[in-house]
């Protein structure tokens, strides 16, 4: 099996470097965790290109819900993002009945032209398994970053076994160093780390507890204090 992918949510330059010396592969670029990730600043996506050379994915998000948006604006503001320095987005749309809004979330990826990762709205469709079938066919998707569940990986993980053979897989939402080993044995070779990558959401990164994520999510064998 490959090198498992280690991303870490950054929210500025100092957030960036500490991820990259910790060792992870990639970076979710994002502002205002109360509201759970929305886009960041083009200055401060260019800030973070400045200082590592990462791969970047840039959350395509202006508001709390996940209704969708101006996809027209979204799309002129992913242009921008590119510019200063994104590889990726990351992006999704939830309908009014509670499935995956295909048609808006078709459009701004055919729209933004890099590669994406659908985030978390999967966990909060009426259906899992119903959702994840429905993006995997999606322009542009090469990975679902889901929990499973809304409430997180605890209670998400036999419908993140399930996924795993639909779409690939990058675990993370509540991610805990002792579930690691289980979702590598049912094939997730993708992690995704928040406030796991530091003290607390008032605090940076820490390449240290980057770099114990980094060691577990290769061997499963180390685990993971604060």
């Amino acid at each position: 099996m490959p090198t498992p992918l280690l991303e870490v949510i950054a929210l500025d330059a100092a957030d960036a470097r500490a991820a990259a010396a910790g060792g992870a592969d990639r970076l979710e670029l994002v502002t205002n965790m109360a509201a759970d990730g929305l886009t960041p600043s083009l200055r401060t996506v260019a800030a973070i290109r400045a200082v590592c050379d990462i791969q970047l994915r840039v959350m395509l998000r202006l508001r709390e819900d996940f209704a969708p948006t101006d996809l027209d604006e979204l799309a002129r503001l992913a242009t921008k993002l590119a510019e200063a320095g994104a590889d990726g987005f990351v992006l999704g749309f939830l309908g009014a009945d509670g499935t995956i809004d295909l048609d808006s979330t078709r459009q701004l990826a055919r729209a933004v032209g890099l590669p994406w990762t659908c985030h978390r709205v999967v966990d909060h469709t009426r259906d899992h398994a119903e959702a994840m079938a429905a993006v995997r066919s999606l322009p542009g998707l090469d990975q679902v970053l889901t929990a499973g569940h809304p409430d997180g990986v605890s209670s998400g993980m036999d419908n993140l076994r399930a996924a795993v053979s639909l779409v690939p897989v990058m675990a993370g939402g509540g991610l805990r160093p002792s579930q690691v080993p289980i979702l590598r044995d049912c094939g997730v070779n993708a992690f995704h780390i928040g406030s796991a990558a530091r003290p607390n959401w008032a605090s940076p990164v820490s390449a240290r507890q980057v770099a114990k994520w980094r060691e577990l999510v290769n061997d499963c064998d180390t685990t993971v204090t604060s």
